[in-house]
């Protein structure tokens, strides 16, 4: 895994926020966040060219071969932003659950195409109670080394309907096992779910004897959905911190702009007190989500401990800064038309898609007393 400088991190950043205020601005965010797919795919080639998408991936797979404080870092600028990507899905998720499973053939198959883009894909996890343990998984497959037959349902997989291949967790007559799915596969039904966040694609999955590749691995398969699941829970972390921090960046500008009573409102003292609760609070999440990352990237012994803390604590701070924002700017804020109810909606989505920040908090505690 390479470590890039602090110098390179920042040029890093920047690229990425040039690419994103040039094509990805309010205006774009809400045509794509309506379109079927729910990406740009032009953004999303641009996004591949500049190894955005392959971050992760080891370069001789044709990745980038970063770690975690870098995803973190990219992470804080699309979550300003408020992207509409599988970016999270594919790039993350799937590349490090295909990473962690170590198997060169099936690794050596899909890697490439995801990290150039041309392969979006997805991991399901999870049945209807989005319960991500082991015991929430609620896919069975029967069959032997020549044949596997999946059955059951997943969901909240996420952009599984813009997906070209599934990474799909089963039980098996010998415990759990991953598999790779054809998003064209015989048996297979994909239907979209409603969100709250319309920048936010999430699918249910159903399985009728649907075939599939079962990839082998010398290690416990959800072991390697941990490792997975920690490093896009860093991810998430940093979008939420970062799109917080724009909330309140945003939000103070305009409450020195707009005037009441002959006076800006950031003049006012409750004005005041908001934004010097928010700025503690959004400060704090950044230090949680990069102390995260940096704990991944070296990792060290509290690395666990250090992602359920980033997990919960960023999904709050990013709620109660967009809903706060909210309050600040007054009654034009409830409206469609402000970008203030856009991060609202991304902030109360984000804080459930991967668990509760109660479960999350939950497992912190339970890591400290470990």
């Amino acid at each position: 895994m390479n470590k890039l400088s602090l110098e390179e991190r920042v040029a890093l950043r920047d690229s990425v926020h040039q690419l994103l205020t040039n094509e990805c601005d309010e205006s774009a965010v809400r045509t794509t966040m309506e379109t079927t797919s729910g990406f740009d795919p032009v953004l999303w080639n641009k996004l591949a060219e500049m190894g955005i998408v392959g971050l992760i991936i080891n370069e001789d797979q044709g990745g980038a071969g970063v770690g975690p404080i870098e995803l973190e870092t990219v992470m804080e600028e699309v979550g300003a932003a408020l992207l509409c990507s599988p970016l999270l899905a594919s790039g993350v998720l799937a590349a490090e659950l295909l990473n962690a499973l170590q198997n060169d053939d099936v690794s050596s198959q899909l890697l490439p195409a995801i990290a150039d883009g041309s392969c979006i894909a997805t991991a399901a996890l999870t049945g209807q109670s989005g319960c991500w343990t082991e015991g929430g998984v609620t896919v069975s497959a029967k069959g032997n080394t020549n044949e596997w037959l999946l059955s059951g349902s997943a969901s909240y997989v996420l952009h599984g309907q813009n997906a070209n291949v599934l990474l799909v967790a089963a039980s098996t007559s010998d415990g759990l096992s991953m598999f790779v799915v054809e998003a064209e596969a015989d048996g297979l039904s994909i239907s979209g779910l409603p969100t709250f966040d319309h920048t936010l694609r999430l699918a249910e999955i159903s399985f009728d004897k649907v075939a599939a590749e079962r990839i082998t691995t010398q290690r416990p398969v959800w072991d390697a959905v941990i490792q997975a699941l920690d490093i896009t829970l860093v991810a998430l972390a940093g979008e939420q911190a970062g799109a917080a921090e724009h909330c309140l960046a945003a939000t103070v500008d305009y409450a020195k702009t707009r005037i009441q009573f002959g006076r800006a409102i950031g003049s006012f003292q409750a004005i005041k007190h908001m934004a010097a609760d928010l700025l503690l609070e959004t400060e704090s999440s950044i230090s949680a989500a990069r102390h995260a990352a940096a704990c991944l990237a070296d990792g060290t012994d509290d690395a666990t401990e250090a992602v359920s803390l980033a997990a919960f604590a960023c999904a709050d701070t990013f709620v109660s800064t967009a809903a706060t924002s909210v309050q600040m700017y007054g009654g034009i804020a409830f409206t469609w038309e402000h970008p203030a109810h856009l991060y609202l909606r991304r902030a109360r989505a984000d804080a459930q898609l991967f668990g509760s920040s109660s479960f999350y908090r939950e497992r912190f505690i339970q890591q400290l007393e470990a």
